[in-house]
C-alpha cells in the first residue's frame, strides 16, 4: 500500500466512524429520549417504580386525571374519578375506563405525562395500563387500574414547594406496533370482584405489586417467598382464614397496624365475595395439581 493511500485512509476511515454513531444515534433516538425523558423527569415524563418504599408524608397534593382519544381511534377512554387526595408517598390506586365503539378488534397505545411539568420526576407509576400496546374487542369495555405515589422528596424542591395540584394526563392513539399488544380483557371480572378490585396488585399464582394469593387461605401471613412483606405483617404470627380476611379487607391498617396496604372494601357482600372466590380457586387449582401428579 503507497503513501497516498495511507493517508486517504487515515481520513476516511474516522469518517466512515462518525457516519456510523450518527446513523446509530438516529435509529435509537427514539428510546434514547424516552431513557432520558424517565431518568429527568423532562416533559412531565413520571417515573415507573416496583414498590413504594417511601414514607408517608403529612403534606397533601390533590392529583386530577385527565384523557383525551386522538383523531382515528373509535374509543371512549376517560377516567372513573376526576382527582383524589394524597399525601406524598401514599400509594393509591385509580381506574380508567376504556370501551372500544367499533365493530373491529383495535390495538391502542397511551402516551402520558403530568403538569406541572417539574413534577415528572416526583410522580411514580407502580402499575400502569401505558406501558404496552392494548387491545380491545369490538364494543369491549374494561376498566384499567393504575397504581401511583409522590414522592416526597417533592416537598423539598424550592421551585415546587406551592404546588398542590398535580394533573396525570393520558392520551390513545391508535398503534403503529399491533403484534405486541396485550389484550384488556385481562382486566375484565373473571372471579367476579376479584379482578376489578384485587388485580391492579395481585394474581393467583404469581408476586406483582402485592404477594401472590394461591391457597391463601390456611396460610402463614407473610410466608410467601421473595416478596418483600412488611415487618408489621411478617411479625403478625397470623394465619389467614375466611375471618381473618374479613377483617383484612375492611381496614388492613386498623387490622394489622404498620402494614402497607392501603386499600379498604368496605362493602360486606364484596368481602363474601372475594374471599369466597379465593376459596374457590384455591380449591379448584389444588384439585388440578392433585390430578395431574398422579398421572390421571
Amino acid at each position: 500500500m503507497n503513501i497516498r493511500r495511507r493517508k486517504n485512509l487515515r481520513v476516511i476511515a474516522p469518517c466512515f466512524v462518525v457516519i456510523a454513531i450518527m446513523l446509530g444515534l438516529v435509529a435509537y433516538s427514539p428510546q434514547l429520549y424516552r431513557l432520558l425523558c424517565g431518568a429527568t423527569g423532562l416533559g412531565g415524563t413520571t417515573q415507573r417504580a416496583n414498590v413504594d418504599t417511601v414514607a408517608v408524608s403529612r403534606r397533601t397534593v390533590t392529583v386530577q386525571f385527565d384523557s383525551n382519544v386522538a383523531p382515528g381511534l373509535p374509543w371512549r377512554f376517560e377516567p372513573e374519578q376526576r382527582a383524589v387526595a394524597v399525601h406524598l408517598g401514599e400509594q393509591k390506586l385509580v381506574y380508567f375506563a376504556a370501551e372500544n365503539t367499533s365493530d373491529q378488534r383495535i390495538v391502542g397505545h397511551a402516551t402520558f405525562n403530568v403538569t406541572p411539568l417539574q413534577t415528572g420526576i416526583y410522580f411514580n407509576k407502580i402499575q400502569c395500563f401505558c406501558f404496552i400496546e392494548e387491545r380491545l374487542d369490538p364494543h369491549q369495555r374494561v376498566d384499567m387500574p393504575v397504581v401511583f405515589f409522590v414522592d416526597p422528596a417533592l416537598a423539598k424542591d424550592p421551585e415546587l414547594r406551592s404546588i398542590d395540584t398535580i394533573t396525570l394526563a393520558y392520551t390513545f392513539f391508535r398503534s403503529a406496533n399491533p403484534a405486541n399488544a396485550k389484550d384488556l380483557s385481562r382486566f375484565l371480572p373473571n372471579g367476579l370482584l376479584f379482578a376489578e378490585r384485587c388485580t391492579a396488585c395481585h394474581a393467583l399464582e404469581t408476586n406483582k405489586f402485592g404477594p401472590m394469593l394461591e391457597a391463601v387461605i390456611g396460610r402463614k401471613a407473610g410466608s410467601v417467598a421473595s416478596y418483600p412483606y412488611s415487618p408489621a405483617l411478617k411479625s403478625a404470627g397470623l394465619t389467614w382464614s375466611a375471618e381473618n380476611l374479613d377483617h383484612w379487607l375492611s381496614d388492613p391498617q386498623q387490622f394489622i397496624p404498620g402494614v402497607r396496604m392501603p386499600t379498604r372494601v368496605l362493602e360486606a357482600t364484596s368481602r363474601r365475595d372475594i374471599i369466597a372466590y379465593l376459596q374457590q380457586e384455591s380449591s379448584a387449582r389444588f384439585k388440578r395439581k392433585t390430578t395431574e401428579g398422579s398421572g390421571s
